[in-house]
């Protein structure tokens, strides 16, 4: 804790200088302080320090940025919620070396949260946005992750092969380019589509079959109007393994709060669980409750034999 504190310590300091001298923003200023520590014109404690003190350095420096900005979709996954997803990811694949696609990657604080927690990952991400993925591609040169980054947006023509995996805090809200979503079957018949439900049609393209997904999602996503629509899409080209509530106190009010949906895309060799996994993750803080919630996930999957 202490060599993360004086890693972040360190960057913070060089960034509140760029921002006085050169007028940048600290978003900014992180970026390029990083860039320049790397190519050695700013000395940073980086030495001996783990890579997660370093993930954990360069995000504190990347949430003050974040908060000072106040941009909507400059928002980072928590930690908590990347761990989960990490948990799930080895526990259906277990120690294999996956191939993992995070098509709205940001500044890829999920993605290397996951690829902390286990080794034999290779990695893409997607982002639109130039400064998180610039952000993204210097954390990952921090952390010496070898990652593939394409800046675009997803949902449009995506030359990727199919992976193993896919990991994705959705992007939440309406989808403002209706030509691209004429492609999916999700397109609303009526008014805008929902980002977040082609983001998940786009997942099950990606995968391979077999695959799983993995997202983070609205809790309300199977409320709206259009879930209807996304029932039947699910029904058809994948198997729900999972959907586990997320403590209600990580979140800063009810319309923020998410669960984890993990769905299995179909194919010639799949077949649905015996029975979908519904969890509900308690409060952090009660040891005795989580111990109880993983014995039963262990408990779902072993009946799934």
């Amino acid at each position: 804790m202490e060599k993360m504190e004086q890693l972040f310590g360190a960057i913070n300091t060089h960034v509140e200088q760029l921002e006085k001298e050169q007028e940048l923003s600290y978003l900014e200023g992180v970026l390029h302080t990083l860039d320049s520590a790397l190519e050695q014109q700013v000395t940073l404690p980086l030495a001996n320090v783990d890579k997660e003190d370093i993930r954990k350095a360069i995000q504190i420096a990347m949430l003050k940025g974040m908060r000072k900005s106040a941009q909507p979709n400059h928002q980072m996954t928590p930690d908590t919620l990347g761990f989960l997803v990490g948990y799930f990811i080895q526990q259906f694949y277990k120690d294999q070396t996956i191939t993992v696609l995070d098509p709205a990657v940001g500044t890829g604080n999920l993605l290397f949260t996951v690829m902390n927690m286990r080794e034999g990952i290779q990695a893409t991400g997607v982002e639109v946005d130039e400064l998180l993925i610039q952000l993204a591609a210097v954390t990952a040169e921090c952390l010496e992750h070898p990652i593939q980054l394409y800046r675009q947006d997803a949902l449009d023509k995506l030359l990727i092969d199919p992976v193993d995996a896919i990991i994705c805090d959705l992007p939440v809200g309406y989808y403002p380019n209706e030509e691209v979503a004429l492609e999916y079957e999700l397109c609303a018949s009526e008014g805008m589509s929902y980002a977040h439900h082609l983001f998940i049609e786009r997942s099950l393209q990606h995968v391979k079959d077999g695959g799983y997904v993995f997202l983070l999602i609205p809790a309300t996503l199977f409320e709206s109007e259009q879930a209807k629509q996304l029932h039947s899409y699910l029904k058809k080209h994948a198997h729900i393994q999972a959907v586990v509530q997320l403590p209600t106190n990580m979140f800063a009010s009810q319309a923020h709060e998410k669960s984890l949906l993990i769905l299995q895309k179909q194919g010639e060799e799949t077949k649905a669980p015996k029975e979908v996994l519904l969890a509900k993750v308690p409060n952090l803080q009660n040891k005795q409750a989580l111990t109880k919630f993983f014995a039963q996930v262990q408990q779902w999957q072993d009946e799934q034999k």
